[in-house]
């Protein structure tokens, strides 16, 4: 569970990323989860972003994403949003997240 400071932190982080994987007409396959997952388990952030084919909701997806690969939603706005999963070996975290 992030604290409001990491939180914060981590938007930061986040604003001037550009999204690395979208999520289009057919909503969460099997591949999107998979991409995210990947990528997550590399860079530690992550920005998605909702295409405007698709009918889902940034926060509802964001959460549910979030459960699925055991990641913390930091942030939605618009049709963009940030999960953060924190990485296993110490020396692959580029992330320190403050106190």
């Amino acid at each position: 569970m992030l604290t409001g400071k990491q939180r914060s932190y981590l938007k930061s982080l986040a604003h001037d990323l550009d999204a690395t994987v979208y999520i289009g007409k057919e909503d969460l396959s099997d591949n999107v989860i998979s991409e995210i997952d990947r990528y997550i388990s590399v860079h530690e952030l992550c920005k998605v972003k909702i295409q405007e084919s698709s009918e889902l909701d940034p926060k509802e997806t964001a959460n549910k994403v979030a459960e699925m690969l055991k990641a913390d939603f930091v942030q939605a706005i618009g049709r963009k949003f940030v999960l953060y999963r924190r990485a296993v070996k110490d020396t692959d975290r580029n992330i320190v997240l403050p106190k």
